[in-house]
């Protein structure tokens, strides 16, 4: 079977200034990036302080927002073109939302989402560093695969 088909997806977050992975999360081809939130800032807050999450807008929902809002932390989340300002049950994301739909450029430079391509290219330094693709076959053995990239990416990215 060719190791190609049975890649797994990865979710990172890394810090802005020092271009480090803080935190992974490996999963199947399945799942949704959005679902993975709480555990990639559970596992960034462990050693970490967290003001503020830049995502894109695989993590608009109502759980992320309450969940970030909840742990005070800022939402820097995109949200979707067609979203209600109305009250659905989450007041975080509808301020969100209503700062969005007055003023996206205003928005973006308020809450520093341009920044994201940072964490962009640090996603595209570890593709070119190490592959696109991992070799390991079984999904226990892509997870160790992937961990131990992003850890010897932050040894040389610490290093310099």
């Amino acid at each position: 079977m060719d190791c190609k088909k049975r890649l797994s997806q990865d979710t990172r977050s890394c810090r802005y200034r020092e271009k480090e992975v803080v935190s992974l999360e490996v999963t199947s081809e399945e799942i949704h990036d959005g679902s993975r939130l709480k555990n990639l800032v559970d596992n960034a807050l462990e050693n970490n302080t967290l003001k503020i999450v830049v995502a894109d807008g695989a993590y608009d929902s109502k759980e992320n927002f309450r969940y970030l809002y909840d742990n005070n932390i800022e939402a820097a989340i995109k949200v979707r073109k067609n979203s209600s300002y109305r009250f659905m049950g989450c007041n975080p994301r509808r301020k969100v939302v209503l700062q969005q739909l007055k003023n996206l450029e205003k928005w973006k430079s308020s809450v520093s989402y341009g920044q994201r391509w940072i964490v962009e290219s640090v996603f595209s330094s570890m593709k070119r560093m190490f592959g696109e693709y991992v070799s390991a076959r079984r999904f226990p053995n892509m997870v160790k695969e992937m961990m131990l990239k992003a850890s010897l990416y932050n040894t040389f990215i610490l290093r310099k």
